[in-house]
């Protein structure tokens, strides 16, 4: 205090008499005079609080002032104590506001989401039905509720259902040039197409697939009569094939080696397998088709025949139910995009070299009907099926075979095909160079209703909503990326194109992508297939979106109100046959899909000509428009946090908790590796430096300056590129493109791994050095071990900045 009271009197000293003023209390009328707060200051400079009303007079002229009487003694003494005083009320009042002001950031950080400010910049001049000077998370909210109510929904789904839109066909040409001119009359700031040129598999009318029977002799006999032509697997192999029938139940690995395991082989023969729960191109592998073809090729079968089993759908009477005479249509390709230009975007015809996707099959594959399938099951011998392969097609069990001999002619033919995606974009104003992406399919093999049309609509209904909102003063601090895809049908052609052709900018660019696929199949269960960097903030968007089939809940309610653990009811991982599975497997971009369910059964008409509006309407009783205007509001409030906030709400510390969660799958092999003198040390001390890299920078987040825009931005940049940071940089994306270690495909991914550990198990030899080609193999663990310990530690370096910061010592 003495040394401050000392520099004030220098000052007083040193100062020109001229310059002094003085402050007087103001009595009476004019009290409160100079009460108005400058606001013109830098962003985020704090406001200063008013003690008193002051006034400010200047100094009289030397020798102008008559003189003074001698104070008497207390008067002397309050004036020499006056700097004192003024001196510590300023010590204190800035103490308190320093306590103030770090107590308000603290509480700020710790509440999360209840207090959101979406905006805080002063430059808005939002609509006067809103907050004039600001938009507030509340203000953006029902602005964003309010214009979302006046849009058609349902008109627009059962008008797009409606439309042709194959890939490639002239309808979808017509269909391309009215939503690119709808897109027009928005107020987006850019709207192009891209053009890809793909190879499509179609059926060829001249040829037809067929089917027959084949007697002892080898002779062709009876053809089995495939009721539509149409229906057919895209990329499967050409030709014919003749075998003996066996039932394989869904044709997943574990049902080929139960099969084996009851003396039945597929190797040879011709598999009756069910849709469901693998993809097609599995059974060769489709969410909803299973990967059958693949799993059979592998166990050496011939050919594959896949069929709906009726016992894997609703059987609700009131409900409509698939006909028999229906069969289901599903791309083969394990994989995504051209299977003919893998790992390269198909632009302008360019020639690649003469190569195909790995993920073909080479054995032919065609779906058939229920009906069919009843008359190839009457057929078969052998044991009987298991207890869950049973299914409603016989009054009798399910045999396993094998049956008769069958003869399977495939002749689809390859067209090179132009494809165009369509987009549109609001730009940024802080960080237009940031992409928050929200896409849908638009091309669909039949009428597409759950398929595609509702993603169609919801999107450009979400167009129409925030070209309503920029119009009333709403600028997201990034850009907003509205795409249509095209291809969507033959493995998400037109999204994978997009990736390769920019895979070198869109992992410094794309925040996040939000598909629009499947998002009606039901309304009982709703599910979020996404990244772990997301699940944070969709249980807060839940929380904020009412449920559309249980009035006075929100989402969240209805989730909590069945299991009390959220994320297990509604997390769900990516799908191969998604679009926002390339993002992030391939591109490293995380990404969600919403869709809404029936109870614990599959949607009956996706993939097949009945996928009609009325069919869905049917099955959602009347609640279509509800449930699609669920899914825009959660669509839209996502892309508002995501596009708005200040600081990315994407929670990079969650990969910590699944990578802990992986360990202990791999800790179960601890003692074997330890008998054969290996570890799994590194992965150990790598997901410490993760978990330990996660929480520097959130503690480096909590104490910086929230108004400092350039450490935001490069905040923001660490925390968009975490999901990329665990794509393995040790693999090539032409022969491994899906490098991400937790949700890839590949010898690099923790799965792999795993699958690879458990043949310590099954080793026959049981000798600790014992390697085979179908046994584990030290080496080939030594490497899958390097590759993820690696890529693991280069996303904990990623994660921790400067590499100063960074100590790699194990």
């Amino acid at each position: 205090m003495e040394r401050l009271w000392g520099l004030f009197q220098r000052a007083q000293q040193l100062s020109p008499r001229s310059s002094q003023t003085v402050y007087q209390r103001v009595e009476g009328p004019r009290k409160g005079h100079l009460e108005e707060e400058e606001e013109d200051g830098e962003e985020g400079a704090e406001t200063l609080a008013h003690f008193c009303p002051m006034e400010l007079r200047g100094p009289e002229p030397l020798g102008s002032r008559p003189r003074q009487p001698n104070l008497i003694p207390w008067a002397a003494a309050g004036r020499r104590a006056a700097p004192y005083l003024v001196l510590t009320a300023l010590l204190i009042f800035t103490g308190a506001f320093l306590l103030g002001y770090v107590a308000f950031r603290g509480s700020c950080q710790a509440c999360g989401d209840s207090v959101l400010v979406v905006s805080e910049d002063v430059n808005y001049e939002p609509d006067l039905d809103f907050h004039q000077g600001r938009l507030y998370w509340s203000d953006l909210q029902a602005m964003f509720l309010q214009f979302l109510g006046e849009g058609r929904l349902e008109d627009t789904i059962r008008q797009t259902s409606l439309r042709e839109r194959v890939a490639g066909s002239a309808g979808m040409a017509a269909l391309t040039q009215d939503i690119r001119a709808a897109l027009s009359r928005q107020k987006l700031d850019h709207v192009w197409t891209d053009t890809h040129y793909v190879g499509l598999q179609f059926p060829d009318p001249a040829h037809p697939n067929t089917l027959h029977w084949v007697d002892e002799a080898g002779k062709v006999g009876e053809q089995l009569p495939l009721e539509d032509p149409d229906v057919y697997c895209p990329y499967s192999a050409i030709g014919n094939v003749t075998g003996e029938l066996v039932y394989a139940h869904y044709g997943r690995p574990e049902d080929l080696q139960d099969l084996r395991a009851r003396g039945v082989d597929p190797v040879g023969r011709l598999l009756l397998v069910r849709v469901g729960v693998i993809s097609f191109a599995q059974k060769e592998s489709s969410s909803h088709l299973p990967p059958q073809v693949t799993n059979a090729q592998d166990f050496g079968a011939q050919g594959v025949l896949i069929y709906p089993e009726p016992a894997d759908f609703s059987q609700d009477p009131p409900k409509p139910s698939l006909s028999s005479q229906q069969a289901v249509y599903g791309h083969v390709h394990l994989g995504t995009g051209d299977p003919y230009t893998p790992g390269f975007p198909s632009f302008n015809q360019t020639q690649f070299p003469p190569v195909a996707s790995s993920g073909l099959p080479s054995i032919p594959a065609q779906p058939i009907s229920a009906d069919i399938a009843s008359r190839l099951l009457r057929k078969l011998k052998g044991p009987v099926a298991p207890q869950e392969w049973q299914g409603s097609l016989l009054g009798s069990p399910y045999h396993l075979g094998p049956g008769p001999r069958l003869r399977l002619v495939v002749n689809n033919h390859r067209t090179s095909t132009p494809i165009n995606n369509i987009f549109g974009c609001i730009e940024g104003r802080s960080e237009p160079d940031h992409y928050v992406v929200i896409g849908a399919q638009r091309d669909a093999w039949g009428p597409g209703a759950a398929k595609s049309a509702v993603g169609t609509a919801i999107l450009l209904e979400l167009v129409r909503t925030f070209s309503s909102m920029v119009s009333n003063g709403f600028r997201p601090r990034r850009s907003l990326l509205f795409i249509s895809w095209d291809g969507g049908d033959f493995g998400s052609v037109g999204s994978t194109e997009w990736l390769e052709g920019y895979l070198s900018v869109l992992h410094l660019k794309a925040v996040v992508y939000v598909s629009l696929d499947n998002a009606v199949l039901g309304d009982d269960k709703f599910h979020a297939k996404t990244s772990p960097l997301l699940t944070s903030l969709i249980e807060s968007v839940l929380k904020q979106v009412d449920s559309p089939n249980h009035s006075g809940q929100t989402l969240y309610e209805q989730v909590v109100f069945t299991n009390p653990s959220w994320d297990a009811e509604v997390i769900r991982p990516l799908p191969m046959d998604s679009s926002a599975y390339s993002f992030t497997a391939f591109v490293g971009v995380p990404a969600v899909e919403f869709s809404f369910m029936e109870d614990d059964q599959a949607y009956p008409f996706l993939h097949t000509k009945e996928d009609t509006y009325e069919n869905l309407h049917k099955v959602l009783q009347g609640r279509l428009p509800a449930v699609a205007q669920a899914v825009a509001q959660l669509a839209g409030q996502l892309l508002i946090r995501l596009s708005h906030d200040r600081l990315l709400p994407l929670d990079f510390g969650r990969y910590g908790d699944v990578v802990l969660r992986h360990i202990g799958n791999l800790n179960e092999f601890s003692g074997d590796l330890k008998a054969r003198g290996l570890t799994l040390q590194w992965v150990y001390s790598a997901r410490g430096d993760y978990i330990r890299a996660a929480e520097k920078l959130r503690q480096e987040i909590y104490s910086s300056e929230e108004r400092d825009e350039r450490l935001t931005r490069m905040y923001n940049v660490r925390i968009m590129r975490v999901e990329f940071y665990f794509l393995s940089q040790y693999v090539s994306p032409a022969d491994s493109p899906f490098r991400h270690i937790f949700m890839g495909r590949g010898d690099h991914t923790l799965g792999a791994l795993l699958d690879h550990l458990r043949l310590l198990r099954s080793n026959s030899s049981g000798t600790p050095g014992a390697t085979s080609s179908t046994g584990f193999q030290e080496s080939r663990f030594r490497r899958q071990l390097a590759l993820l310990t690696w890529t693991l530690q280069g996303a904990a370096n990623a994660l921790s900045g400067d590499v100063w910061n960074i100590d790699n010592n194990f």
